[in-house]
This record gives structure tokens, C-alpha cells and sequence, in this order.
């Protein structure tokens, strides 16, 4: 694969774009600018026998305890699958259907009796970053009832600016937490129900009409202040970076509506069949996940570059960073050994055309290969000409870059500095228009994708214990802020606190 040439590979075979691509549900691949042939591909499928990929696959969907170490089934195909036998997550839906309607009609009303204009998802990592992004990616779909907040950082600076302009009369808050234990959330949870009890003289009982909750342990969101009524079901088989089709997505269906979210679902849900049924040759997660698998395992890349031509898609790299390196990022395989190979690489990304004036130079004539996703939509969110033509210009751009990382600049550029040397990787995904349905879609091809680079790594890709250990120091380190001895810190923490320290009396 190392001696291959891109220029060279489409000059031998006028009807490669033909054979390195593939449809599934509102996507099309076109995987021919890739580094790689027919041999090199029937030998990457293969890898899927060898690492008994057919069985693994048939596993996450009947339910198996996958997540091994957490002895967890994870079955978030399940919340999309309309045909599902759980009644809990019929139950979950209709009771999110039902909220929804009386926010639009005004049946629910705050403790003033004035009807709801904002909600605040209080969340983070899945709980946050996954409905934050389709909401944004949907914006042409949003409702005119109520608008849609975020808060996750535990940064005052975020609640802070978030509540400035809003009314305590007409906010109600969405507490996301499947533990409800979660620091950063249930911090700001807190000072958003001081910030509710001030406007209310102290009376709790607002509480009951402001506030909701989604979370696996109910008892603590009572303990809270929420009434159990409007506690939203979550299950410990969800995981969170893959949650935003269970209660989770409350605020996506908030944004736009229930129709639009059971949209989403149907999406993703197309998705699940066509990785569960398509042999792995025509199937677009597998074909995905393999590419990615060899440039890491043969070429050594450590980075893959995802670039939405969608404005709307901007949150969409930084989802799957969290998608892709969560899961995948171990050194540790199923066996508890320290692999000797790489498994995830750092994924970062921006919409096009900002990239192109940013990050673009390193792409075409920076010192590493990095493969790139290019994604976009053959039709415009808007109509009429004017808008036909930005289109126009964003669709145009897209072919170029894609092109320009092939084939690089002729041979007859012989100025060291403006040589562009060519022969980089990338992929197209085209879809006919973003949408709930075909953005469910999307989302559920990287999911599969994550799933299929673990089974190759050998690997478990639901767990993260990798989050927690910074967050059991910081409960340790939080009150040393204000006193008690730091000698038994190591001398750069010990200084850094004492800086801190000094600060606060100054």
C-alpha cells in the first residue's frame, strides 16, 4: 500500500470511482482516493474473518455483555429499533412525546403560571455534547416554541453568560446526568436552583415546575428537589457518548419536535440494518473503519482530519472526538495485556471553507499523512439562486480539496515552496440533503465504525476509565484550595496551589 499512486491508480483504472465506492441509506462513499487496491482490500476484509467480526456484530445487537469490564450489555441500536420488544423505551418515548406537546401548548407552566420560552440542558461529555451538535446540525428545523440552551462546563463563566438574559418565570432546567453524581452538572445544577429559589423567595416548590431530570438513579433527582414524575428513565446499557437517542435527546426533540426526533431515530435505525445485513464488502461502516484501521496499522497516522462542508454540521468533529477517542483510546486489550500496536487516532476537524484557510497548508504540504473525511450535501438547506450559488461555491471547494490532496501540484512546478506533493488520502461522503433522517444516519455510521476498529484492536470500546482518575484527584485537591498541608503533594501541584492560594488574599 506504501508504493501506491493515487494519479496512477485512476490512470490503470478508468472505472475505479466505480469500484472504491458505495451506497447505504441517504449516504453515498466514494473511497477511491484512497491508498489502496483490490488486492490490499480483499485482504483488509479478511481481518474482519480473523477477528470474527460476523459474531461480534450479531452480539452487540442481541444484547451480550460486550462491555465486559462493566459486564454490560450496550444496546443503544435498540432505542431506534421501532420494532423493539422493551417496553421501557416505548414508555420513555411517549412520556418525552407528551412533554414536549404540553411545553408547545403551554399546558405546562412555571410557578408564576407563565408559560416555559427557555430550556437549559445542564449535562456533559454524551449528556451534553451529543444533543448540543444535532441540535446546531438541525437548525433549519427548529421550532419557534422554545429556544435551547447548553451548560456543561463547570466554568461559572458558561451558566453565567447562559442565565444573563433569561427569565427564572419562563426557564425550565433539564438536569442530564445518568448518576446524578456527576460534579460538573450537579454544580451547576445547584447554582441554577439558587438562582430559581432567589427569584422565588426560597419557595421549593418552584423547583417541582422548573426543573426535570434524566437519570439511572432516580432517587438522587428526588432527593434534589424534582418531583419523580418528571424523571426521565436512563439505563446503565446506554453509554453515554452513544445516548442521544434515549432521554437524553429531550432537548433535540425540545428544539424541533417529536416528529423530527423519531426522524433522527429512523435514521440511525436504517443505518443499524444495512451494518447488520450487508455483506462486509458493500458495507459502509466496515468499508470505513477498515481504511482508517490500516492508514493507523501501515502508514503510522496518529491523526484523522473530519471536515463537514455544513455549516451546520461545525459541532460535528468535536462529537466524534469524543465518539472515537473515548472509546478507542486503550492500550490495553480484552485479554488485560499492553497491546504492541497503536489503536485510536486523535480526531479534530472544522467546516469548510474556514479549514482551508487554517489548517489546509498543513494537510497539502505539512510533513504528516492524515487522512480526511469530506462530507457534504448535494442540496442547500436553503432555496432560490442566491443561495444556489454559495452552494455552488461550498460544493465546488469541497471536489477541489479532495482533488488538490491527490493529485498535487504538475510536475512542471519545479519551486521547492510551491510544490504540493499530492497522493493524500481522503473520502466523500455525499448525502442528498442534511436532514433529521440522513443526520441519524451519519451519526450511526461512526458509531459502527468505533465498533468495528475495537473488534479489530481487540479491544473493549465501552468503558472509559481513563475520564475518571483526574476527577477522583480534583475531589481530593478542591479543599486544599482553601487550607490543610501540602506536603505530601508532589512540588509542582504543592506551588500551583499555593499560587492559588495567595491569589485569594490579595
Amino acid at each position: 500500500m506504501k508504493k501506491l499512486s493515487l494519479k496512477d491508480l485512476f490512470k490503470n483504472d478508468p472505472q475505479r470511482a466505480e469500484k472504491f465506492s458505495v451506497s447505504a441509506p441517504h449516504l453515498f462513499l466514494d473511497y477511491s482516493k484512497n491508498l489502496i487496491d483490490q488486492k490490499a482490500f480483499k485482504l483488509l476484509i479478511t481481518l474482519t474473518e480473523k477477528a470474527h467480526l460476523k459474531s461480534a456484530l450479531e452480539n452487540l445487537f442481541t444484547g451480550k455483555p460486550i462491555n465486559f469490564t462493566e459486564n454490560r450489555a450496550v444496546l443503544h441500536t435498540e432505542l431506534r429499533n421501532p420494532k423493539t420488544h422493551n417496553k421501557e423505551i416505548l414508555v420513555t418515548l411517549d412520556k418525552m412525546e407528551t412533554f414536549c406537546h404540553n411545553i408547545f401548548n403551554k399546558q405546562w407552566r412555571g410557578f408564576s403560571d407563565k408559560p416555559i420560552t427557555d430550556i437549559v440542558n445542564l449535562g456533559i461529555g454524551g449528556s451534553d455534547l451529543g444533543p448540543r451538535m444535532v441540535t446546531r446540525a438541525l437548525t433549519p428545523y427548529l421550532n419557534d416554541h422554545v429556544k435551547v440552551h447548553y451548560v456543561s462546563n463547570i466554568d461559572g463563566s458558561d451558566l453565567y453568560n447562559t442565565l444573563k438574559p433569561l427569565n427564572p418565570d419562563t426557564t425550565l432546567f433539564i438536569i442530564a446526568s445518568k448518576t446524578f453524581s456527576t460534579i460538573e452538572t450537579l454544580t451547576n445544577a445547584k447554582t441554577a436552583r439558587a438562582w430559581m429559589l432567589e427569584h422565588f423567595n426560597n419557595e421549593q416548590l418552584a423547583i417541582e415546575k422548573h426543573f426535570i431530570a434524566i437519570s439511572a438513579n432516580p432517587e438522587r433527582a428526588v432527593e434534589f428537589g424534582i418531583h419523580p414524575d418528571n424523571v426521565f428513565a436512563f439505563w446503565d446499557w446506554v453509554g453515554g457518548r452513544f445516548s442521544l437517542w434515549s432521554a437524553i435527546g429531550l432537548p433535540i426533540m425540545l428544539a424541533t419536535s417529536p416528529q423530527h426526533f423519531r426522524d433522527l431515530l429512523a435514521g440511525a435505525h436504517e443505518m443499524d440494518q444495512h451494518f447488520r445485513e450487508t455483506p462486509f464488502e458493500k458495507n459502509m461502516p466496515v468499508i470505513v473503519a477498515l481504511l482508517s484501521f490500516s492508514y493507523i496499522e501501515v502508514f503510522h497516522t496518529q491523526t484523522q482530519a473530519i471536515i463537514p462542508y455544513d455549516e451546520n454540521l461545525k459541532l460535528f468533529p468535536a462529537y466524534l472526538q469524543q465518539l472515537e477517542m473515548e472509546s478507542n483510546g486503550k492500550r490495553v486489550n480484552k485479554q488485560g495485556k499492553i497491546t504492541d500496536y497503536p489503536t485510536a487516532p486523535v480526531i479534530w476537524g472544522d467546516v469548510g471553507t474556514n479549514g482551508q484557510h487554517a489548517f489546509h497548508q498543513l494537510l497539502h504540504q505539512g510533513t504528516l499523512l492524515i487522512p480526511v473525511d469530506f462530507i457534504i450535501a448535494l442540496k442547500s438547506q436553503q432555496t432560490g439562486d442566491i443561495w444556489k450559488y454559495h452552494h455552488d461555491l461550498l460544493f465546488s471547494n469541497c471536489l477541489a480539496q479532495s482533488q488538490a490532496l491527490m493529485d498535487g501540484t504538475p510536475d512542471s512546478v519545479t519551486d521547492p515552496h510551491k510544490i504540493i506533493p499530492g497522493n493524500k488520502p481522503s473520502n466523500m461522503f455525499i448525502m442528498e440533503q442534511l436532514d433529521p433522517k440522513t443526520l441519524g444516519t451519519l451519526i450511526a455510521l461512526y458509531e459502527h465504525k468505533v465498533f468495528v476498529q475495537g473488534v479489530l484492536w481487540n479491544i473493549n470500546s465501552f468503558d472509559q476509565y481513563g475520564v475518571e482518575l483526574g476527577k477522583q484527584l480534583a475531589n481530593k485537591l478542591t479543599p486544599l484550595l482553601g487550607e490543610g498541608s501540602l506536603e505530601h503533594l508532589d512540588g509542582s501541584t504543592k506551588k500551583l496551589i499555593e499560587m492559588y492560594r495567595n491569589s485569594l488574599s490579595s
